[in-house]
């Protein structure tokens, strides 16, 4: 595609890695322009049966590392006079969801922290949005049984299909592009959390 790709290998969760990443991609490519926060994983467990350790770890590659990137690429930004920030948010975080109360609990506070951090650098022509993804067809889903697929194809999805990683990253582009949005979280859930029953 005649384009350089830099990887750093990293956790996130740690405040001096993540701003590592950002740094390093800074130095050698020349600055940054869009960052985006797609790290993450499940952590299962309902309020009684979750350990404390999962519920701390989920905060901070959720919502902690998110704070440390935007920290050290938003004055890198603000020199270059522009810039865009994507949040990952889920589906889980808009609605209750049995069994995952940590998650749940740290993806429903990106859209917040998308909408406050879009405000604080607005003056500065930094976009900052979240995209919130359902079902989507990854390896996060490859656990569940082929029952569980069904059932949410036939009962919980209203569109009657898995979304695809596709689906998410036109999505993810189009905020990256688009110059006048800003604050905002998109749900791409083939219409999961907009359904009563």
């Amino acid at each position: 595609m005649g384009r350089r790709c830099l990887l750093v290998i990293a956790d996130l969760a740690k405040p001096e890695e993540a701003a590592h990443c950002v740094l390093t991609t800074a130095s050698t490519l020349g600055g940054v322009d869009v960052l985006i926060h797609s790290a993450g994983g499940f952590a299962p467990g309902s309020l009684l049966e979750i350990s404390p350790e999962v519920w701390y770890q989920a905060f901070d590659i959720h919502v902690h590392a998110v704070f440390h990137l935007c920290r050290a690429a938003a004055p890198l930004m603000k020199r270059k006079g522009e810039g865009a920030i994507v949040l990952i948010s889920s589906a889980a975080g808009l609605r209750g969801c049995q069994g995952a109360i940590a998650y749940g609990v740290a993806k429903g506070t990106l859209p917040q922290f998308a909408r406050s951090l879009a405000r604080e650098l607005a003056g500065d022509n930094i976009r900052v949005n979240c995209v919130s993804p359902g079902i989507i067809r990854t390896r996060l889903q490859d656990p569940l049984t082929p029952s569980q697929v069904k059932h949410n194809i036939e009962n919980r999805i209203p569109l009657h299909r898995e979304g695809k990683p596709e689906d998410v990253a036109e999505v993810i582009a189009m905020l990256v592009s688009n110059d006048y949005i800003t604050g905002e979280n998109i749900v791409v859930d083939g219409g999961i959390t907009m359904r009563i029953v």
